[in-house]
C-alpha cells in the first residue's frame, strides 16, 4: 500500500472511532483517578435515586447484607449497608452505626465478632471497637500500615484479625501481635496475572509514584480527548466564521441608505482577526494533542491493555494463571502472603487453621510453626474472595462466593452444592468466574437462615434447602445506605452503569471499548510519525 493511502487509513482509524470514544474515555479516566485514592474520597457519597434503577436495594440484594452476630436479645445485620441491630425475625431496625466517619464506605463492613464483653467490627478502614448496647465505634491501632480487614475470628481466649497481609492476636482486645504466616508447602514466588495487570492499570505495582503516574495519564486522556473533539469543530466554526464575513462582504458592496461604510469595514475587520485567531487556535490545538499524544502513547497503550483484561470475557484466560513476580514492584514482599488473606476458620475440633486465601483454601498447625498445606480436594470460590466461610459441625464448612454455596468437608474433601445437594464437579477447560448463585452473605438467627444473591437478595433456606424470598427491605435502611463515590467510580470504570440500557452487553462494554482506544492511540502515533513528524522536520 503506497504511503499516501496508509496516512488515509490512518487517518479514518484515528478520526471516527475517537468521536465515538472520546466521551467514554473521559468517563474511564476521570472515575480511574477517584478510584486510585478510595480514603481520599470515602466520605463522599453519591443518592442511590441519582442512579439507575438497578442499582436501588431491593430485597437486600447488591451485597447489602454479608453476615450477622446474634446477641442475647437482637441481631447485628452487617455488610455495605453498616450495621443494624434487629430481632430474631428481622422486622424491627435500629441504626447502629454511631461512631464511623462520615460516608457509607466508611461502614463498609466484613466481619464482626464479639470478645472480652465487647464488640469488634472489621472494616474496609480499620479494625473498631464497641460495647454491646451502648457508646459508639471507636477505631483500634493495629501494628499493620494496610488496615484493611479482611476477617475476625476467635480462638480460644484470644481475638483473631486477618488482615490482607498479616494475622493480629490479641488477648485484650487492645494490643496486637503481628504474625507473617509461614509460607506454604512448595512455594514458589509467583503471584496472579490478574493481580500484576490489577496493579500495572491502577500503577500501585510501582507504589504511590506509580499510582499518581496512572493519574496523570488520565489526566493525559481527558487532555487528548477534548482537544481532539475540538480539532474535529475547528474546520465547522472556522467554515462558519468565513461564510459570515463573505456575507459582511456582501452587504459592503451594497449598502443601504442608512448604513455608513465605515462600520462596515469594522466589523469585517473584527471578523478578519476572529478567523486568525481560530486559524491559529486550531494549530496550536493540534500541536499540543500531537506532542502530548506521542509521548504517552506507549503508556496510555500498556495502561489500556491491562485494563481489558480485568473484566470478562478477557479475564477468564487470566483469572487462574501465575506469573513471577516483578522485582523492585509493589508485589515484591518477602511475605508470601503479601495480599493474599480473605477468610479464616479456627477448626477447634482439629486444633487447626483454615485460611482462605486468593491461592485457594491452606490448613495451618496450630502454633503456626510449619509451612502451610493447600488442602488437596477444595470447594470452587470466585476470583471475586469467599463471601461465606461458616462452620456446620465439626469438619463441615458452608463456603459461599460468586461461584454458589457449597458444604465442604474438611476431612475428606466431599464437597456438595448447598441447593442440590448434588457432588461438585470442576469443570473442564475455562469457565465462568461466576456461577448461577452469586452468594453475597449468610445469615442466622435462631433456626431461621437466610442467604443472599447479589442480584436477586435474600432468600430463606428451609428443610429442603428450597429459596423463598422474604420481607423486602425498610425504607429507613435504604435511605441511609447510598452508594459511596468510590463504587460509582467503579461502576463507570467497568461498564456495569449502562446494564440498564444495553443489559447483558454491558460485559463487552470494556474489551470493545479498549480495542477501540487501543486503534485509536496507535493510528494516532503512525499519523505523527508519518506526517507531522516529517513537517517539523
Amino acid at each position: 500500500m503506497a504511503r499516501k493511502n496508509w496516512i488515509k487509513t490512518f487517518k479514518k482509524l484515528h478520526k471516527w472511532p475517537a468521536i465515538i470514544i472520546a466521551f467514554i474515555a473521559i468517563l474511564f479516566a476521570a472515575s480511574g483517578i477517584v478510584m486510585n485514592h478510595r480514603q481520599l474520597f470515602s466520605a463522599v457519597d453519591v443518592s442511590r435515586k441519582l442512579l439507575p434503577k438497578n442499582y436501588h436495594y431491593k430485597n437486600w440484594n447488591l451485597a447489602a447484607v454479608r453476615g450477622s452476630v446474634q446477641l442475647e436479645d437482637a441481631n447485628l445485620l452487617y455488610g455495605n449497608i453498616g450495621i443494624w441491630k434487629t430481632d430474631d425475625d428481622l422486622q424491627q431496625f435500629e441504626d447502629f452505626n454511631q461512631g464511623f466517619p462520615k460516608g457509607i464506605d466508611n461502614r463498609k463492613i466484613y466481619s464482626i465478632v464479639q470478645f472480652n464483653d465487647a464488640l469488634f467490627a472489621g472494616t474496609q478502614m480499620g479494625l473498631y471497637k464497641r460495647d454491646k448496647t451502648e457508646g459508639f465505634w471507636q477505631k483500634l491501632q493495629i501494628p499493620v500500615e494496610k488496615e484493611r480487614i479482611a476477617d475476625l475470628e476467635i480462638k480460644d481466649n484470644k481475638l483473631l484479625v486477618l488482615t490482607r497481609n498479616y494475622l493480629l492476636e490479641s488477648s485484650d482486645g487492645q494490643n496486637f501481635k503481628k504474625i507473617q504466616l509461614p509460607e506454604p508447602v512448595n512455594y514458589q514466588r509467583k503471584t496472579g496475572l490478574f493481580n500484576t495487570f490489577w496493579e500495572l492499570h491502577s500503577g500501585e505495582l510501582f507504589g504511590l509514584a506509580g499510582k499518581l503516574f496512572v493519574d496523570l495519564l488520565g489526566l493525559v486522556t481527558i487532555l487528548l480527548s477534548v482537544t481532539g473533539l475540538l480539532h474535529f469543530f475547528f474546520p465547522k466554526w472556522i467554515k462558519r466564521r468565513k461564510k459570515k464575513i463573505q456575507e459582511q462582504k456582501g452587504k459592503e458592496d451594497h449598502p443601504l441608505p442608512h448604513q455608513g461604510d465605515n462600520r462596515n469595514q469594522k466589523i469585517s475587520k473584527h471578523e478578519n482577526v476572529s478567523v486568525e485567531k481560530l486559524v491559529s487556535t486550531k494549530k496550536k490545538n493540534l500541536h499540543w494533542h500531537n506532542v502530548v499524544g506521542y509521548v504517552f502513547a506507549l503508556f496510555l497503550l500498556i495502561n489500556t491493555f491491562s485494563g481489558m483484561h480485568l473484566r470478562p470475557p478477557l479475564l477468564i484466560a487470566i483469572a487462574n494463571k501465575q506469573v513471577a513476580i516483578i522485582p523492585g514492584t509493589h508485589l515484591d514482599s518477602p511475605n508470601p502472603w503479601f495480599d493474599k488473606l480473605r477468610r479464616i476458620h479456627w477448626d477447634a475440633a482439629n486444633r487447626r487453621y483454615i485460611f482462605s486465601t486468593a491461592d485457594g483454601f491452606f490448613f495451618a498447625d496450630e502454633k503456626l510453626n510449619d509451612k502451610l498445606i493447600p488442602a488437596p480436594i477444595q470447594p470452587p470460590v470466585s476470583v471475586m474472595g469467599c463471601n461465606v466461610l461458616e462452620p456446620m459441625g465439626d469438619n463441615y464448612l458452608m463456603v459461599g462466593s460468586f461461584s454458589g454455596m457449597f458444604v465442604w468437608n474438611t476431612q475428606n474433601g466431599r464437597i456438595a452444592d448447598l441447593f442440590t445437594g448434588k457432588p461438585y464437579q470442576s469443570p473442564e477447560g475455562m469457565a465462568r468466574p461466576i456461577g448461577t448463585n452469586t452468594v453475597a452473605g449468610f445469615v442466622q438467627s435462631g433456626n431461621k437462615a437466610w442467604w443472599f444473591d447479589y442480584n436477586r437478595g435474600a432468600m430463606e433456606l428451609n428443610a429442603q434447602n428450597q429459596s423463598v424470598a422474604i420481607a423486602a427491605m425498610p425504607d429507613e435502611v435504604r435511605k441511609a445506605s447510598p452508594m459511596s463515590l468510590w463504587n460509582v467510580a467503579l461502576e463507570i470504570h467497568t461498564g456495569r452503569i449502562f446494564e440498564h440500557l444495553v443489559g447483558s452487553f454491558y460485559i463487552l462494554f470494556v474489551p470493545l471499548a479498549g480495542i477501540c482506544l487501543m486503534l485509536v492511540i496507535i493510528s494516532g502515533f503512525f499519523l505523527w510519525w508519518m506526517v507531522f513528524r516529517r513537517k517539523r522536520k
